[in-house]
């Protein structure tokens, strides 16, 4: 029996690209570097800001990472819900999830602190638990450390859940969490990424289905 749901954020439940893209363009311009396009920083999103601003940054740059990183963190605490929102169709969706007594949990590479914000914005109540990135108490996705840490959180076990994500990190994080995997075409990724899925949802009434089974 399903008892919880582990969702990744970006990409997965909110379209948070403008924001991170005005930010690293930001960041870029003023350290005298060309911007970079949407889809390339689509392509850059997924392992964290850290590794999000190493590969933005071009290779003559990558001496300002730190620097970078600092005027980065600057920019996107002002813009963490400027044009973010959720994807259509995931408000009813965690409602829905919700009405069955399915709990809900976020566990996402984005700061702690920013992942938290955004979540309680948009969402509200219909998360119980949200585990972002923070170095200083947990590795990162793809470890399952903030998997385990979230499913405890819930009190849960990993048979008992999906992991729900749109990436090659979500996929891998669910694989060494030992849980199935729901892959989100609609997110920051081609659908042939998630060829290896448990299940591809195309829309967010799909996740329903993996309930069904």
């Amino acid at each position: 029996m399903i008892k919880a749901m582990v969702f990744d954020l970006d990409g997965t439940l909110i379209n948070s690209l403008e924001d991170i893209a005005y930010s690293v363009n930001q960041t870029l311009r003023e350290l005298g570097y060309k911007e970079r396009s949407i889809e390339e920083i689509r392509s850059f999103v997924g392992n964290g800001a850290d590794m999000l601003i190493r590969r933005a940054l071009p290779k003559e740059g990558q001496k300002d990472t730190e620097r970078a990183f600092k005027i980065y963190r600057g920019y996107y605490k002002q813009n963490l819900c400027t044009r973010t929102s959720a994807y259509e169709g995931i408000h009813e969706l965690l409602a829905n999830l919700k009405s069955r007594g399915i709990m809900i949990a976020v566990v996402t590479n984005k700061n702690d602190d920013d992942s938290k914000y955004i979540v309680d914005k948009i969402f509200g109540n219909k998360v119980d638990a949200v585990v972002g990135a923070d170095m200083s108490k947990r590795k990162k996705k793809p470890d399952p450390e903030p998997v385990m840490l979230a499913l405890s959180m819930l009190g849960a076990d990993k048979d008992e859940a999906y992991y729900i994500g749109d990436s090659e990190t979500d996929i891998k994080t669910a694989e060494n969490s030992e849980m199935k995997c729901i892959g989100c075409s609609w997110g920051y990724r081609d659908r042939s990424v998630l060829e290896c899925c448990d299940i591809i949802a195309d829309k967010p009434e799909d996740i329903l289905k993996a309930l069904e089974k």
